[in-house]
């Protein structure tokens, strides 16, 4: 800690300057600031402090219509994640060997360099507290929090905050396809899970997996879901979710009757009224207190229900999360010669590449050599 003292106070208080980096009503005096300096022909950015520049970073507009900026969930996941980059800088400073040689203005972030990133990605991935209570990090985890701090500090670099692209100094934390987990759910899995629940008088659990698996959508998708969303089709019949997803990105999914029907048993099993009694806004899916779920939440929940089953019926330790039943969609749709593109715009997916993620292994089994192998040049024996 000693190496590093001389920074602005704000950072060595790590409670009040989450809180300070959250406030979004910050943004308003700051794009004043920026207005003036602009207005003296000035880089506005050279006067903010830590505090400013990672508030301004977080929330600042970039879209005229507001729904097409980060989500709330994105803002606080990158929130969180810079804030406990700066609580580790501060409080194991010694351990990552910051050696930094002085303070530039107070600010910590002008003073660091790409000797000091490079130990901090390393101590991360050895040493840090997580590491030595639970084990490393994922190779998708720690690519997750590389990739959020090193976009911080390039654009730290773009607007002139920092004068070195200190970013640079990161390795390559790029997850390879075998580092990714295995979660392959198919057409089978799911209708052992729905067919032992349905017996068990389960029809809770029931309902999310069919729902899940049939509609593709994200947990936090289904946790934000409203008595709204739920909406007659005019022009094809039936009736379609329509779901917010990253990014505040809409897109309406049509759902099979029977799946309408489990969405109505779900609410009759958890005592709510008919969705045509309810309020528009109130939460489509709920817990046993009539709280919509929290994504931490259900993912615990679903998660603890399957184990439950598995070791009950098959003696076998079992976790999968919600996220599976995403995949599941995925695999299935392909299994049933759906285009990749479709699938990709029906997860709400932006990338084919990250659909394709989730079909590798079916890629891989689809175009085997053993596909094209003829009877008569093997005999009876294919």
């Amino acid at each position: 800690m000693a190496k590093i003292m001389g920074i602005e106070k704000h950072n060595l208080q790590v409670d009040v300057f989450r809180n300070l980096i959250q406030n979004k009503e910050l943004v308003s005096d700051l794009q004043k600031q920026l207005d003036g300096a602009e207005k003296r022909k000035e880089n506005g950015f050279l006067d903010f402090s830590d505090v400013e520049i990672l508030n301004w970073y977080l929330h600042k507009r970039k879209h005229l219509d507001e729904k097409k900026d980060r989500s709330a969930r994105t803002i606080m996941e990158y929130g969180k994640e810079l804030s406990l980059f700066v609580k580790h800088l501060l409080q194991y400073g010694n351990e990552i060997d910051l050696d930094i040689a002085y303070i530039i203005e107070g600010s910590l972030f002008k003073s660091l360099e790409k000797r000091h990133l490079r130990r901090y990605q390393e101590w991360l991935e050895r040493e840090s507290p997580y590491v030595k209570k639970k084990g490393k990090y994922s190779p998708a985890t720690l690519d997750r929090k590389t990739t959020i701090i090193k976009s911080f500090f390039a654009y730290l670099h773009k607007v002139g905050y920092i004068q070195e692209p200190i970013h640079e100094g990161f390795y390559i934390a790029g997850v390879r396809k075998d580092d990714r987990p295995n979660r392959d759910l198919g057409a089978d899995q799911v209708l052992y899970m729905m067919d032992s629940f349905k017996e068990q008088q389960h029809p809770i659990m029931f309902a999310i997996i069919h729902i899940l698996t049939t509609t593709g959508i994200r947990n936090e998708e289904f946790c934000t879901l409203q008595v709204q969303s739920l909406k007659e089709d005019k022009i094809l019949g039936g009736y379609t979710l329509e779901v917010i997803g990253k990014g505040n990105k809409a897109r309406s999914i049509p759902l099979k009757a029977k799946v309408v029907n489990s969405i109505h048993m779900f609410r009759y099993a958890r005592g709510l009224p008919s969705v045509e009694e309810s309020k528009p806004t109130d939460p489509l899916f709920t817990t046993n207190r009539g709280n919509a779920y929290k994504p931490s939440y259900l993912s615990q929940y679903v998660t603890k229900e399957i184990a439950a089953l598995y070791m009950e019926q098959k003696g076998e330790e079992v976790r999968l999360t919600p996220h599976y039943f995403r995949h599941a969609f995925a695999i299935i749709s392909r299994l049933n010669k759906v285009d990749v593109y479709n699938i990709m715009r029906s997860l709400g997916h932006e990338r084919l590449e990250t659909t394709e993620i989730y079909l590798a292994k079916t890629f891989e089994k689809e175009n085997h050599a053993i596909h094209k192998w003829k009877p008569e040049l093997f005999g009876e024996y294919i």
